[in-house]
């Protein structure tokens, strides 16, 4: 079932009172008294189902995060809507030396941050100089390591040098944690996690923690008649149920991700209508392989034949395409190798082999703002108990799980969704090094160095072909599926945009009628 969004460009006309004078008394002209009122401000409602953990893109490996940040911020480059090929954005253009060792990009003009300040190449360098320090605290410095200096030649220009020549750079400059950032408040030590300043299409109006994120359209957008809508609320609601009661009330308009059980209830609703597609989401159940007993491979080997990826999909996902290591099944970089095909007898046999007994406990955490990874990982539960695995479930809020189970890695099991990124790096960069699933692999971490300074796509995928392959047979993970996404949108908006590959919400060119 597939159902397209149809763009359809809104022109409010906003008629200037005319006025003459008469006896030094301003009076309105016929003109004005017959035209139209000016139209009202628009207001986009949208159901989030959490708390971003911050509102600084340097600081947060949050998916939510970056869904939020990216009305807030711009890049230098970005995803192409659509395409999701990599075109300009604050950067005009930009070109790369012939030793690849140069990579020089154009400063669009006339482009301002939210508190007035004109982009230069001076806000540019402060911002990398952030992301590469180590020492500020980002997650992302790692991306960034064969950066060696940033010229500034000029206001408008920006020169990255860098060690040896870097294929996912361009897709890391994309990303929504290169997110630009005004030099004279990251001088100041500006508090950027709860005042974001950015020079994307809007701007925060206030971040109400549990209730709401309020967003006001950037009337000096650098993209000219864009974004199209006023104003946007973020409902912060945690409960699918209430999200989609709040969209049949016409509470909110957009429900960015709705269960399998309310689909039938949508489709009869008059007002609603349901946008399907792939995502480029890497679904898992991880393993923590710092745990004595899934260090074992045969444990980690039984736990996958014991699950029945189709049926997880289906029943708690709406369906998807079943994946069998860590890359989004749409990506061209994807490795079709299957090892552990379901096999319930085989999971028992082998977990006997290892000495697993029924009486030892493992902890399942679940984020339960996710509704769909709360049914999946009651699914997982089922299966492993089917095969004599003792398996509790442990709700947690978005915040915890952030910062227990994927930074603190205090979890046996937990479900979670991967999103998609521009470059396969930046999926796979530090596998095989440990990562939140405690799993190392020397020769895994080899390829995947190797990948990132080789160019040519061929030369490339058989790099990450090998590095995928040994994923696949060692699985830190139930590599579960990419699931198809349905949306629940209200029949008076128009023009929602989901970033390819990024999966993060653009509302420049959503219409609210």
């Amino acid at each position: 079932m597939k159902r397209m969004i149809c763009l359809a460009a809104v022109l409010v006309l906003i008629l200037v009172p005319a006025f003459v004078f008469s006896g030094g008394k301003q009076e309105a002209s016929e003109a004005e008294a017959a035209a139209p009122a000016a139209a009202e401000p628009t207001t986009l409602n949208f159901a989030l189902p959490g708390n971003p953990d911050s509102l600084d893109p340097h600081m947060t490996s949050g998916t939510l995060t970056f869904q939020v940040c990216k009305s807030i911020y711009d890049t230098l480059a970005e995803p192409e809507k659509g395409s999701g090929k990599i075109v300009p954005a604050l950067a005009e253009s930009w070109k790369v030396s012939d030793d690849n060792l140069s990579w020089t990009f154009k400063l669009r003009s006339g482009v301002t941050f939210h508190n007035g300040d004109p982009l230069t190449s001076a806000d540019v360098k402060a911002s990398f100089d952030r992301l590469m320090s180590e020492e500020t605290g980002t997650p992302h410095f790692k991306g960034f390591t064969s950066v060696t200096s940033i010229e500034t030649p000029d206001v408008n220009t920006v020169v990255f040098n860098l060690s040896k020549p870097n294929a996912p750079f361009l897709g890391t400059i994309a990303s929504g944690w290169s997110a630009i950032l005004p030099k004279s408040l990251l001088d100041s030590g500006h508090d950027f996690d709860s005042k974001p300043v950015g020079t994307g299409p809007f701007k925060l109006v206030e971040w109400v923690r549990d209730n709401k994120v309020t967003l006001t359209k950037n009337e000096n957008y650098w993209m000219k008649g864009l974004p199209k809508v006023d104003n946007i609320e973020m409902h912060i609601i945690p409960e699918t149920s209430v999200q989609v009661q709040s969209l049949i009330a016409g509470q909110v308009d957009i429900v960015f991700i709705v269960d399998a059980d309310s689909i039938p209830m949508l489709e009869a609703d008059k007002d609603v209508y349901i946008e399907e597609n792939l995502t480029a989401l890497i679904l898992v159940m991880a393993m923590n392989c710092e745990n004595p007993t899934l260090s074992d491979i045969r444990v980690r080997q039984a736990i996958n034949y014991a699950i029945d990826k189709q049926k997880i999909l289906d029943i708690a996902y709406g369906g998807g395409e079943p994946i069998n290591t860590f890359m989004d099944k749409s990506s061209a970089f994807y490795n079709d190798v299957e090892f552990y095909t379901y096999n319930p007898e085989k999971a028992r046999a082998l977990l006997k082999e290892a000495g697993v007994s029924s009486k030892q406990e493992f902890e399942l955490f679940l984020p339960q703002n996710y509704a769909l990874h709360v049914t999946a990982g009651e699914m997982y539960q089922e299966m492993l108990s089917d095969v004599g695995l003792n398996v509790k479930i442990q709700l947690v809020d978005w915040s915890t799980w952030l910062a227990d189970v994927y930074k603190g890695h205090n979890f046996d099991f937990t479900v979670i969704g991967h999103t998609g990124k521009l470059d396969p790096d930046g999926t796979l960069n530090g596998y095989g090094g440990g990562k939140y699933v405690s799993w190392y692999n020397d020769r895994t971490t080899e390829l995947l160095k190797d990948a990132a300074v080789t160019i040519g796509f061929e030369e490339r995928k058989a790099l990450y072909d090998e590095a995928l392959e040994i994923m696949a047979k060692e699985v830190p993970f139930v590599y579960l599926g990419s699931s198809f996404r349905q949306t629940g949108i209200r029949k008076n908006v128009e023009g929602f945009v989901i970033t390819p590959k990024l999966d993060t919400f653009d509302f420049r060119w959503t219409v609210v009628k």
